[in-house]
């Protein structure tokens, strides 16, 4: 195993930002690699270990985005690397669509354990979260022999022209790519702080429910004709919004009702993130169909849907994927769920609520933090540039996301406004206080200069 040289729990910046070996690679970058890469900011990253990501330059970051939300057990954690080292000599690639692998079974019924769902299960394997999700809308069709499929807005379930179709969360990422696949609609996220003023938060779910009963079927789509309705339980990138509880259960009701089945996109949300396997399961509600990817895998490329054994009676040849359940790949998922299971799902909830606890007060020490909301270590911080109009300040929420780089703490935005806090999940309490440190300065500085 490959000697780990990062020495520091927290930030240890040497360099001016970018430093000189990065500003080379950033001249390569901008010649060669595709200009579609949404870049916050000038990190170069070398390597990593734990919570912390060493750059071209030496610079050490405490990393509160690890990776998009990927990898859940820190970097390079040693049983994941351990686990692909030892596949990597052993079989590389045969191909699970035309050949068997063992793994891919054990890896299912591991999987089968953890589902969020009662009764048998079974599983298709991907490459990521976008392909988890198009097998998903076929599986939903094919089962159904429907077409209707309800998203909703702010939704982000990939770039494919399937899973873009249901994305609704960035005009940038449709633009030029009409038509997306037909026959998906989007309704109203109950996102409660974006809620009118003087609606309480019980007839605001009322209300959103009441937008697919009353309009969606009685105008564009016949509740017989919809195959499938797509939620993520925590909504990514439209801000880290957990869905409410009553909502939920409203959408298990309504499909419960018509015949439609209830996709979980738990792309960003599962595999512990929310400090429990997967998100959905803090509403008591059943899907019957779930998407993963992401951190299911520690930073190797899997996606994988989830269905109720009965859903997915698709026959050979209706779909498949060369390199889905790679056996590296799924190594590394056995590896990352013994990490998840023995310690580091406890630890996102125990160190998210530590997080909370500590953040929630800025709504009223910080006039520019509208909302602090999340599960576990998936957690958002609403930006505003007013606390009573609620006005969203996306330049000074990437203002302060640039001014904790240069400070080595590594944040993302999500949504319009808001900064996301979703790092390993085996982050540790003094590590969450030194990135909470950072990210108050942060708003502090950007507060004085917007006064």
């Amino acid at each position: 195993m490959p000697t780990q040289t990062i020495t520091s729990a927290g930030p240890n910046i040497r360099t001016k930002l970018p430093g000189p070996n990065a500003q080379k690679i950033l001249k390569g970058d901008s010649q060669y690699i595709s200009p579609s890469y949404t870049r916050s900011y000038p990190l170069v990253a070398k390597k990593g270990h734990g919570s912390i990501i060493e750059d071209v330059d030496g610079n050490e970051f405490l990393d509160f985005s690890s990776g998009i939300a990927v990898c859940s057990t820190g970097h390079c954690h040693p049983e994941v690397v351990a686990a692909i080292q030892k596949q990597a000599a052993e079989l590389i690639h045969m191909s699970g669509t035309d050949f068997y692998y063992e793994n891919m079974v054990t890896l299912g019924e591991r999987l089968a354990k953890t589902a969020p769902m009662s009764g048998p299960v079974r599983v298709y394997y991907g490459n990521s979260g976008t392909e988890a999700v198009e097998a998903a809308m076929k599986l939903a069709r094919y089962h159904t022999k429907r077409q209707g499929i309800i998203a909703f807005y702010g939704a982000f379930h990939g770039r494919t022209m399937g899973a873009l179709s249901l994305t609704a969360s960035n005009v940038q990422q449709l633009r030029r790519f009409f038509p997306v696949v037909p026959g998906v609609v989007h309704a109203p996220f109950p996102y409660s702080y974006r809620r009118p003023e003087g609606m309480s938060e019980a007839q605001f779910i009322k209300e959103c429910i009441a937008f697919i009963e009353e309009k969606i079927f009685k105008t564009i789509m016949p509740p017989e004709e919809c195959a499938a309705i797509f939620i993520e339980p925590i909504q990514g990138e439209g801000g880290y919004v957990p869905v409410p509880t009553e909502y939920m259960q409203e959408l298990r009701r309504i499909c419960d009702k018509h015949g439609i089945l209830l996709v979980a996109d738990e792309v960003q949300s599962g595999a512990g993130r929310s400090g429990k396997m997967w998100a959905i399961e803090h509403t008591g509600v059943e899907p019957d169909i779930i998407t993963m990817a992401k951190g299911i895998a520690s930073g190797m490329p899997l996606g994988v849907t989830m269905s109720r054994a009965e859903i997915m009676d698709w026959v050979p040849g209706s779909h498949a994927s060369t390199f889905g359940g790679n056996p590296i790949c799924i190594e590394a998922a056995l590896a990352t769920l013994n990490v998840l299971e023995r310690e580091a799902i406890a630890n996102a909830e125990t160190v998210g609520n530590h997080i909370l606890r500590r953040i929630s007060k800025w709504t009223q020490t910080h006039p520019m933090v509208g909302d602090v909301r999340g599960r576990g270590l998936m957690i958002g911080v609403e930006i505003v540039k007013d606390q009573k109009t609620r006005a969203t300040a996306h330049d000074e929420r990437d203002r302060m996301v640039d001014l904790a780089f240069e400070r080595g703490a590594l944040y993302l935005g999500a949504g319009e406004n808001s900064i996301r806090i979703a790092p390993p999940l085996i982050l540790t309490a003094e590590q969450a206080d030194m990135g909470m440190d950072i990210l108050e300065e942060c708003i502090s500085i950007v507060e004085k200069e917007n006064k």
